[in-house]
């Protein structure tokens, strides 16, 4: 006996509501990455005394299915240094994990979308206090995520790499775990996005004595979708403070992966109620 005409409707509304569907953003031709934080996230691979040396390894290299939005909030084909034009103007900035992070990517053959998007948004320097809601760097991140989805974009994770800036006082250093929480359910609600999937990178360095206490609060993140990727022991190029060349090589691997074994949560999220109910009903009566 054929199913009734109600359950053939159940049954359609099932389909048309598979993970593809039900992400917080519409499926596109673009993967889009927001890629924010301070100076290592920025890239000062290369950098010595305020000047890039130009070497790009071939972990970085452009590619016509490796995009960034710039400054200007245009798509462009990305290349290194991706954060040029992005962090401050008195920066010098040179490879950092963003693009050895896309190739990696790309190279899997899981992206899931024939091109990359990278949306820069760090600037060196930052404490966490300058990145909650209400702050010009909030905003910024905010409006250029925004733009990246309007413009054919479906983000598929927030990279995050920051910390070293609040390793100076006590009072920044223990309230680092409350205000990254703040951060990135603030970030999670303006995006519509509640199941973002955010990989924070453990702080390899720090400018002050507190570097401990601020890895410690990292990893006491207790939100869902929270992954953490350690940078603790890859080399420093000024043996202080920011990550080498090959160090942001090898960083940005360690990204990719963590992105391949977990980036697709958001499609796991359970369905609505509703949902569940018509999915029970076609069990039921089938």
């Amino acid at each position: 006996m054929p199913p009734p005409p109600l359950l053939l409707l159940l049954l359609l509304l099932l389909l048309a509501s598979s993970p593809a569907v039900l992400a917080d953003v519409p499926p596109s031709n673009k993967l889009v990455f927001i890629l924010a934080g301070q100076s290592n996230m920025a890239g000062r691979g290369g950098v010595v005394a305020n000047r890039w040396d130009g070497l790009v390894p071939s972990d970085c290299a452009p590619s016509p299915a490796l995009l960034r939005l710039s400054p200007d909030l245009r798509w462009e084909q990305a290349h290194e240094p991706l954060h040029q034009g992005i962090d401050a103007p008195n920066h010098a900035v040179g490879v950092g994990p963003g693009m050895s992070f896309a190739n990696a990517l790309l190279r899997s053959g899981r992206a899931g979308a024939p091109v990359v998007g990278l949306v820069p948004c760090a600037v060196g320097g930052t404490r966490m206090a300058e990145w909650v809601k209400g702050t010009d760097l909030y905003a910024e991140m905010l409006r250029r995520a925004r733009v990246a989805v309007e413009t054919g974009g479906r983000i598929g994770a927030l990279l995050w790499y920051q910390g070293e800036s609040d390793t100076v006082r006590w009072s920044d250093a223990t309230e680092y775990g409350r205000r990254m929480t703040m951060l990135l359910r603030d970030l999670r609600a303006d995006l519509g996005m509640p199941h973002l999937l955010v990989i924070q990178v453990g702080l390899a360095s720090g400018l002050g004595q507190y570097t401990q206490v601020v890895r410690e609060a990292q990893k006491g993140i207790k939100l869902r979708n929270v992954r953490f990727v350690d940078a603790m022991g890859l080399p420093l190029q000024d043996g202080h403070l920011h990550l080498s060349t090959q160090a942001q090589v090898q960083l940005g691997h360690m990204l990719a992966q963590s992105y391949l074994n977990y980036g697709h949560a958001h499609s796991q999220t359970p369905k609505p109620w509703w949902l569940q109910i018509m999915l029970l009903c076609c069990f039921v009566f089938l």
